[in-house]
Formats: structure tokens, sequence, C-alpha cells
């Protein structure tokens, strides 16, 4: 019973960090929009889960093990960065631009033309990495597992065409059964 409060409380808790985080940090109309490409919810599940058993293994540790003490350091930090890396990545975007949220960078809003490539790269395990590369240099890895990623990706290609005067049909490297929205990196 006490196993099913603490992860019906620490689901309640990514729940209210986020919400909270969201009505503070995040007020550009792309924010407010109701559409975003996220991470997988995991990361802060398991970011939360770990940061409290490494409280656990510290308050356990005190006086007895330096072990537990030492473990209980790393899957403390190990925690907070899935926690700040679920926190601070995020996509929003409307049918005009996207504004890209990272750790440790300024929210910047781009338009759909400002994606000149994108290159994919895929693992054994059947997801596939999209890397858009921008205008100014910055590129963005969407992993397929992230949430709402086509959808984003199909808004973005419509866009990019609008905004360059351009059809669907006149795009040879459009293929979204194959991952392809843009134009392929050359090289």
């Amino acid at each position: 019973m006490v196993t099913v409060l603490v992860i019906a409380g620490t689901l309640a808790l990514c729940w209210l960090v986020d919400k909270g985080f969201n009505m503070i940090f995040r007020s550009k109309p792309q924010h407010v929009s109701g559409k975003a490409v996220r991470l997988n919810k995991y990361y802060a599940v398991g970011g939360l889960l770990l940061t409290v058993l490494g409280i656990a293994a510290l308050i356990n540790g005190f006086g007895d093990s330096k072990l537990l003490l030492f473990g209980g350091g790393v899957l403390i930090v190990v925690g907070m960065g899935l926690l700040v890396y679920y926190m601070t990545f995020g996509l929003f975007y409307d049918n005009d631009s996207f504004v890209l949220t990272t750790f440790g960078k300024k929210s910047t809003i781009y338009r759909y033309t400002d994606i000149q490539n994108q290159q994919l790269y895929r693992n054994q395990g059947g997801s596939i990495l999209i890397e858009l590369y921008l205008r100014d240099g910055r590129s963005v890895q969407l992993q397929s597992t992230m949430k709402d990623v086509y959808p984003f990706l199909d808004t973005a290609f419509a866009g990019w065409c609008h905004q360059r005067g351009i059809t669907k049909e006149e795009c040879s490297f459009y293929d979204p059964d194959n991952s392809c929205w843009f134009p392929p990196l050359e090289g």
C-alpha cells in the first residue's frame, strides 16, 4: 500500500511541477498554442524516482555506510539531470513558427523557412533520430519516441512550403513514410 502511495505521489508531483513550470516560464504564443514536441514523461518519472531513492540512500547511509552515501549522491545527480533535461527541452509551435527551448540557451523563435536540411539516424532498436539543421547554425534533434513529433513535422513541412511559395509536389525529397520532410543534408 505504501508503494502505491509513493508512486501516486511521485506521478502527482511530476504533473504539478510540469504544469507550474509551464505557467511561469512559457508565455510566448507558441507556448500556449497547445502544440508541442516533448520528451517522453518517463524521463521525469525516472528522474524523480532516482532522486527519491538517492535521498533514501543518503538517509540510511549517514553514520554507517560510505557506499550508501556515495550511491545516494550519484542517484540524486542522475535523477536531477533527467528532471532538468525533461523540464528544459521543448519545441512549441503554431502554423507559422516554432520556439525551441533547451537547457542553458535562451528560447529562440524560428520560422519554418529557417529549416535548411535534415539528417536521419536509425538505431537497431527501431527508433529514428531526425536532426533538423537551422539557418543560424543550430540543429534540433527529434526522436521518433517523443510526444507529438510527427504532427510537428507535418505542420513544419506545410509551413515550410507555404513560406517558400512551393508545393508539396515540387519537393522530390518529401517522403514522410521514410521520415523525410526536408532536403537531406549533403556531404
